[in-house]
């Protein structure tokens, strides 16, 4: 049962709530998001906002919840199946790159880190809707290749968050520890290039293994 799913009430307003949140949690951060901000940038009044939602770190794990599904269906859907493996590795790690570096991924990962203690709800629906839900759809696309021949791979679940973490390599304890935010298409495509090139190496087959 997902606790704060169940809390959450629909309405026609609802996508107006959702918009309104997201705008002003990545302006102030969960902690100084103000409940009037949100219903003004919403533009609906407070009862609305709380008919819907019955506090604010529900309000906010919806908002997370729904940007993490939509990253993590579009790391997939801009892939081919037709494509030659190493250019659909490359769509899916940059998808990843461009996720991890862009404000709303530095944001909403600071946020839930820094309330999971507090709300561990919010901590378990964050990873259930970012990164389990980004392993499923990545391991999918690794077992549907290894079968078309693509690669060798027994493990496809470690095989997915091997994947997911050579995309974080130098950038992500660089975004955590705040010394660096913004990264250039440069560094990033550094990234992307060497997560391909290692994974390609660890379960390429044959011709596949090295361009």
């Amino acid at each position: 049962m997902n606790i704060i799913a169940d809390t959450i009430k629909k309405g026609r307003k609802f996508d107006q709530v959702i918009e309104g949140a997201r705008a002003i949690f990545m302006r102030d951060g969960f902690e100084g998001a103000n409940v009037d901000d949100i219903a003004k940038a919403a533009g609906v009044s407070k009862a609305t906002l709380y008919s819907y939602f019955p506090d604010k770190r529900v309000l906010f794990a919806e908002v997370a919840r729904q940007e993490c599904e939509r990253q993590a269906e579009s790391t997939i859907n801009v892939v081919d199946m037709a494509n030659d493996p190493r250019e659909a590795l490359t769509h899916i790690a940059r998808a990843m790159v461009e996720f991890v570096t862009s404000d709303f991924g530095i944001n909403v990962f600071r946020i839930c880190v820094a309330e999971s203690a507090r709300f561990p709800e919010l901590g378990c629906q964050f990873y259930d809707s970012g990164p389990r839900l980004v392993r499923e759809r990545v391991s999918e696309f690794l077992r549907c290749a290894a079968e078309q021949g693509h690669f060798v791979i027994d493990d496809m679940e470690l095989a997915a968050e091997q994947l997911m973490e050579l995309t974080k390599t130098y950038i992500f304890p660089r975004i955590l520890c705040g010394i660096q935010t913004k990264f250039s298409d440069a560094e990033k495509a550094r990234i992307v290039d060497g997560a391909v090139e290692m994974f390609m190496a660890r379960y390429g087959t044959g011709s596949t293994a090295r361009a």
